[in-house]
């Protein structure tokens, strides 16, 4: 089977579960192989190998310092001596940019935001996007050169599969051009004690609904141990941080579970959770458009539903 590239995701080698995630998807679709930019290679190496990476291809430059040209062209390198027929990237900013510029180096066809990969006719796989404000679901394929994907996290379950994830190392020399704008400065955000919100496999909602009050929201989410998301009229209001918006205009989630409490469904919310595998929604308002959408849905106030469905939990944790 053609050789599959996956980028790790990862902080001081230590593998973050989006990886796990994306190398089961290039199991579907070829042979995994992992892409490693950094040092500490060694510490990722085993989870690596624990999802069916047989090789691990190497880049350790000091010039690759997180910004997109730098990372493309390292990239591009990989793809040069691996010849894979894709490569599969963990959603975000800066590798959306990154792929983009693989694409046009490599004249390759291009997929951001993917919410699934699969086998299709012939080698290159096809995908599923959620797209035009979620109002639509679209399936493509790349026609030319190999298929460069970036994929959303929580878009598949990991599943373990062992192999040898042996390490090759590839020397990149970065351009003058690529080095023409640097990142100069990283601020960490600050522990909440919960899961990134793009990351979580549940996330509970809170929106115009809570009048300002995220407590009942927050209280549910850490018995389910969740991240905390708030759509834009939360965050416009100054009720809640804008980095935990969800929505067209702020991140897209896919978790398994998305709990929206007193969001109301408008098109730019919907656009970022809607691929959501499993919909609750709690809002006073029957005629809501969230209910649309949901798998389940409860007409009643988050003030007295979510306390309760937080006991409830606690009770069945006990």
């Amino acid at each position: 089977m053609a050789e599959v590239l996956v980028l790790v995701d990862h902080v001081d080698g230590q593998v973050r579960k989006v990886t796990a995630e994306l190398l089961t998807l290039a199991r579907r679709i070829g042979t995994p192989s992992a892409v490693f930019v950094g040092s500490n290679v060694d510490a990722a190496r085993p989870r690596l190998a624990q999802f069916g990476a047989e090789k691990v291809y190497v880049v350790d430059n000091g010039d690759l310092d997180g910004h997109p040209a730098p990372l493309a062209e390292a990239l591009a390198a990989v793809v040069e001596q691996a010849s894979p027929s894709a490569i599969l990237l963990p959603s975000s900013g800066t590798n959306n940019e990154a792929a983009a510029r693989l694409a046009v180096k490599t004249n390759s066809g291009l997929t951001t935001d993917a919410a699934n990969v699969e086998a299709g006719d012939g080698d290159a796989p096809v995908t599923t996007q959620s797209v035009f404000a979620g109002s639509w679901t679209l399936k493509s394929q790349a026609t030319t050169g190999l298929s460069i994907i970036t994929v959303k996290p929580n878009s598949t379950p990991p599943q373990a599969s062992q192999a040898q994830a042996a390490p090759l190392t590839v020397d990149v020399s970065v351009s003058d051009a690529a080095k023409g704008a640097k990142i100069t400065e990283r601020k960490e955000k600050e522990k909440s004690g919960r899961p990134e919100l793009t990351e979580a496999p549940i996330v509970v909602s809170g929106g115009r609904g809570t009048n300002g009050d995220f407590s009942p929201v927050e209280a549910l989410a850490d018995v389910l141990g969740a991240a905390v998301g708030a759509s834009r009229a939360a965050v416009d209001a100054g009720w809640y941080p804008h980095t935990n918006q969800v929505g067209q205009t702020g991140k897209q989630v896919s978790p398994q579970l998305y709990v929206a409490a007193g969001i109301s469904g408008a098109i730019q919310h919907r656009a970022g959770m809607q691929t959501s595998k499993t919909i609750v929604a709690i809002n006073k308002d029957e005629e809501a458009p969230i209910f649309e959408l949901v798998d389940f849905g409860v007409v009643g106030d988050l003030f007295n539903v979510l306390p309760q469905a937080t006991d409830a939990v606690k009770e069945a944790k006990n």
